[in-house]
């Protein structure tokens, strides 16, 4: 079997999970993450950060380098940025660098989460692993839109 079908399979059978603990009747969220922690935070750097550190090498393929653009280009596109990363309207010394807020895919946002899976194969290629967190608590949600929530963690929150 092939890479890219191998991928495929993967794909459908994490949907296919993904939808099936929707139908259970709770809503399930989900974050793509790397190794590397935020700064000042007990939480993981998210896979776009990988995807953009990626996208500065410049020794990657022209190939991949199209990939790669055309998934964050299908992003841009399809994708909001949220509007709040903190519960705090003023920044202070405190919370110049880094905001609390985490970025998290909602379980029913197939279409997206599909192309994330897709993306994150693209970096596991290059050697930017990922992981996969899932969780029904994600802490106090400050943006949502109909795909992601950004939402600053409980202490008990998975990160």
């Amino acid at each position: 079997m092939d890479f890219h079908k191998f991928v495929e399979i993967f794909v459908e059978k994490m949907v296919k999970q993904i939808i099936c603990s929707f139908n259970q009747g709770y809503s399930m969220f989900i974050r793509f993450v790397r190794p590397n922690r935020l700064i000042g935070s007990r939480a993981r750097e998210g896979f776009f950060c990988a995807a953009y550190e990626l996208r500065a090498d410049r020794l990657l393929d022209p190939y991949s380098a199209e990939r790669l653009e055309e998934a964050l280009s299908w992003f841009r596109a399809n994708l909001s940025v949220p509007k709040k990363f903190s519960r705090s309207a003023v920044k202070s010394h405190r919370n110049l660098e880094f905001t609390a807020g985490l970025s998290w895919f909602k379980e029913d946002a197939t279409d997206v989460i599909s192309r994330a899976f897709d993306l994150v194969a693209l970096l596991d290629e290059h050697g930017y692993p990922t992981e996969i967190i899932r969780s029904d608590r994600v802490g106090y949600v400050m943006y949502e839109d109909n795909h992601q929530v950004v939402a600053e963690p409980f202490m008990d929150t998975p990160v």
